[in-house]
C-alpha cells in the first residue's frame, strides 16, 4: 500500500466528515470562512464534501497501484 494513498485517504475522509456532520471547528477555520461567506454554509459544505470525496477516491485509486504517485 502507497502511504502517500493512504494520508490522501484520511484527508479525504477527513473533509467528508467535516462537511456531513456539521463540525463547527471545520467551517469556522479562517480558510473556510472565506467559502462560507462566498457560497453560505451549505454550500460550502456541499463544496468540502465533493472535495473530500475526489481526494479519497484519488487516494484510494494511488493505494491500490492504479495511479501512480510520482515518486
Amino acid at each position: 500500500m502507497n502511504p502517500v494513498g493512504f494520508f490522501l485517504v484520511v484527508g479525504g475522509l477527513f473533509s467528508i466528515c467535516g462537511a456531513a456532520f456539521d463540525w463547527d471547528f471545520f467551517m469556522n477555520h479562517r480558510k473556510a470562512r472565506f467559502l462560507v461567506s462566498i457560497l453560505g454554509r451549505t454550500g460550502a459544505r456541499v463544496f468540502y464534501f465533493l472535495i473530500g470525496l475526489v481526494v479519497t477516491v484519488l487516494g484510494a485509486l494511488i493505494a491500490a497501484g492504479v495511479i501512480k504517485d510520482g515518486a
